[in-house]
């Protein structure tokens, strides 16, 4: 982010990363369930400086993402994302 923002609009941040984490399997059967979906589905999680020598990491809540499509299977499934965002992210503690 910092380069693509420093390029684009001269401006300076710190430390930002984007990382695209779908996983190929949910992803799919929530695409198969809603095909518009692509659009909201929760693959970003992001690292991002806080200060020197300390990064956040952080992601978006699935099931709240969900939330705007009335669908229990999708809602189920983003549970089940959600749950393994926060282990993988508490494990980095």
């Amino acid at each position: 982010m910092q380069a693509i923002l420093k390029s684009k609009l001269d401006k300076d941040i710190q430390p930002y990363i984007i990382l695209g984490a779908c996983n190929p399997h949910f992803a799919y059967n929530a695409i198969w369930t809603v095909p518009h979906i692509g659009t909201m589905l929760p693959c970003n999680v992001i690292l991002r400086e806080i200060e020197e020598g300390i990064t956040e990491v952080s992601a978006i809540d699935p099931v709240a993402s969900m939330q705007a499509i009335d669908n229990k299977d999708l809602i189920q499934s983003a549970g089940e994302v959600g749950q393994k965002l926060y282990r993988v992210i508490n494990a980095l503690k």
